[in-house]
């Protein structure tokens, strides 16, 4: 995890368009130069984050950051515009935060042949060194899109002509019975949380995994490789 300590690096590796999976600012912290930094990530679309001043403290590590610290990304990010003129399946998660499950579900998309993975830039992790570790390597050639708004950027995509499906244990159809469009993408929730709601009303289809025993659902990770490997041989059926 590379870290960028101070105003003036911030701001040079904003100014070179470095790949930053979030910047974080000392709660208090102000002036110019500051807001000056908080302006350029909405433009850039990099996270913002305000944060108590020991947590940059112990980023930092004795560094002197100023009240602003960057974050570097373990790798850059992919436009989704662009992978949605030609894509197949993407697979978006909305909120998942544990970067163990982020880079096992770009594993799990890159072996089914997913086209990409979308996530969002808040309340959800990033691609960090931990995720590019948990994906195996699969980081390199599955891109990762980080979007905004969630339920807005699935009305955009079905405007490209994507199905939208959502994983929930709600679903009244169960995955091995999921008649696939031929442009998909799946949605998966958050760990223990499940689609907001907002996000639930946007998909055209809910799925479900019928479980068998006592645990009501399966880790987020477990079930993309469930659903995905589903899609993937009904997708080689059509063919």
């Amino acid at each position: 995890m590379a870290i960028v300590a101070g105003i003036h690096p911030v701001s040079e590796a904003l100014r070179a368009k470095r790949s930053l999976d979030r910047v974080l600012v000392a709660r208090g912290a102000g002036g110019a130069k500051v807001q000056e930094i908080v302006d350029a990530c909405r433009k850039a679309g990099v996270p913002v984050r305000f944060e108590p001043r020991d947590a940059l403290d112990r980023l930092a590590a004795g560094s002197a950051h100023q009240g602003v610290v960057a974050v570097g990304a373990a790798h850059g990010y992919a436009d989704l515009d662009a992978l949605a003129e030609s894509a197949r399946m993407l697979v978006l998660l909305d909120g998942v935060e544990d970067p163990h499950n982020l880079g096992a579900v770009i594993r799990t998309a890159n072996a089914v042949g997913a086209d990409a993975v979308v996530i969002p830039d808040r309340r959800a992790a990033g691609l960090t060194d931990t995720v590019a570790k948990s994906s195996a390597g699969a980081i390199e050639y599955t891109p990762v899109a980080r979007i905004g708004n969630v339920a807005q950027t699935l009305e955009k995509l079905k405007n490209h002509g994507f199905w939208i499906y959502g994983l929930d244990e709600r679903g009244s159809v169960p995955y091995h019975r999921v008649d696939w469009a031929e442009r998909c993408v799946l949605v998966l929730g958050a760990e223990g949380k499940g689609l907001h709601d907002l996000v639930r009303k946007r998909c055209d289809v809910l799925v479900s995994i019928p479980m068998a025993g006592a645990v009501a659902s399966l880790n987020v990770s477990v079930a993309a490789g469930v659903v995905l490997f589903e899609w993937r041989k009904s997708a080689a059926k059509a063919r």
